[in-house]
């Protein structure tokens, strides 16, 4: 797992470099492909953990007076990794979150008022609810909450992963998908592995994946094979539907998030009995 951190690690912003091949011949101005514009990306919206990164979310019909939300990894719950098979739901907590801009620098500290859900099963996220709904975090900061797109990401998308613990942001695209992705005990299915240029460290866990074209979080930022090892803690590996198993050093992966947005209700509540919820149940 790209590891939570217990305290400040010097660590490297990698950043990718893209070459465009020379076309044989222009094509005239009518023929040309218009290119979605991308979005600009920046921390507004993230938040700092004490060993972790996340962001306050929003589902696509959420409504203002909402109980605001943030996500991050599962593994970086402040009560330890949840064993494989294990689901928290609805567990008291007062875990505080600094809030960013779009600088990257503190707004605010924000509180929870309870972990929502959090697993580390099929998938690896956790989901606090806060004490202040996304009306009163926008009119006393001026901070808007990131959507989850209700899609899944698209192969080769630009995407960026925004960390509010190191304030870095990686730039890269979907690579592709891992139909089971295995680290240690715990499975993930469907993972988003990213091109290399997303090289994320230790503190950049629960990092929002943005994609670049809408400006929605496609995904959760959550792990990464250090040392080439197969399919041990730090050292996840791919497994396809036939079993064959492929090791991608220095690769790292995410989570999808739209399976969330069917699972939340009016509210903000996590109702993992609402139509098309999939995230598994404790």
């Amino acid at each position: 797992m790209n590891k939570p951190l217990a305290g400040a690690v010097l660590g490297l912003l990698l950043a990718g470099t893209a070459t465009v091949p020379a076309a044989a011949s222009a094509p005239a101005p009518h023929d040309r492909a218009v290119a979605a514009p991308a979005v600009a990306v920046n921390f507004a919206g993230t938040v700092a953990l004490s060993n972790c990164s996340g962001s306050v979310v929003r589902m696509p019909n959420s409504q203002a007076g909402d109980p605001a939300l943030v996500l991050s990894n599962g593994h970086c719950l402040e009560t330890g990794f949840p064993a494989a098979g294990e689901v928290v739901k609805d567990q008291p907590s007062s875990r505080s979150f600094s809030l960013l801009n779009s600088a990257g620098s503190k707004v605010a500290s924000l509180r929870a008022s309870k972990v929502s859900y959090a697993t580390m099963t099929d998938t690896d996220i956790s989901i606090y609810q806060l004490t202040k709904s996304y009306a009163q975090i926008q009119s006393q900061y001026g901070i808007s909450a990131l959507t989850l797109n209700d899609t899944r990401p698209a192969q080769g998308s630009g995407i960026k992963v925004v960390s509010g613990y190191w304030k870095r942001i990686y730039s890269c695209n979907v690579d592709g998908f891992a139909y089971r992705l295995k680290e240690g005990e715990w499975t993930w299915k469907d993972s988003v592995r990213y091109t290399s240029a997303c090289n994320t460290i230790g503190g950049t866990s629960g990092s929002p994946v943005v994609d670049t074209t809408t400006g929605k979080v496609v995904a959760v930022n959550n792990t990464g094979n250090e040392d080439g090892a197969r399919c041990t803690d730090n050292n996840p590996c791919e497994v396809d539907a036939n079993g064959n198993v492929t090791v991608r050093r220095g690769i790292n992966y995410a989570q999808e998030t739209y399976i969330i947005v069917p699972c939340v209700g009016p509210g903000s509540v996590i109702d993992l009995n609402r139509p098309g919820c999939t995230l598994p149940k404790p």
